[in-house]
């Protein structure tokens, strides 16, 4: 339900449209994209009802690709691996000065990036699994 307050909704419409856009940048760099879709889609629909209709759609993707992404040890290894990988380039990002863009604005966000990756593969880990025993 929208608000009367124009500083939150000028807050929210910031923050969701800026989540937005970094999901729609991670479907196609590494990161958790759909989720993040789906997070900023959440946030703007707190605010601005019209865009409700595209909540339910993108959360039924995301939750399939969730569990996609545990639905084989080897796709599960192969998320742990790109994690790693992320926090790694990420360390040598910020510690290596001759790289392209070298420092820890970018080491952070790689590092970051990885994190995420790693917490969302245990959440929807964990979410598969309950659903299995449940």
């Amino acid at each position: 339900m929208a608000s009367g307050n124009p500083v939150k909704r000028v807050t929210v419409a910031v923050a969701g449209g800026v989540v937005l856009a970094v999901g729609v940048a991670l479907l196609v760099l590494p990161g958790p994209g759909l989720l993040l879709v789906l997070a900023g889609l959440i946030m703007l629909a707190s605010e601005f009802p019209a865009v409700e209709k595209y909540v339910d759609p993108v959360r039924d993707r995301a939750m399939k690709a969730a569990e996609d992404s545990v639905s084989s040890p080897l796709r599960i290894c192969g998320s742990v691996l790109a994690g790693l990988a992320l926090i790694t380039a990420g360390v040598v990002w910020g510690v290596v000065p001759g790289l392209p863009l070298a420092g820890w604005s970018t080491g952070s966000s790689l590092i970051l990036s990885g994190l995420v990756l790693l917490g969302l593969l245990l959440w929807s880990y964990r979410r598969v699994r309950a659903r299995r025993a449940g």
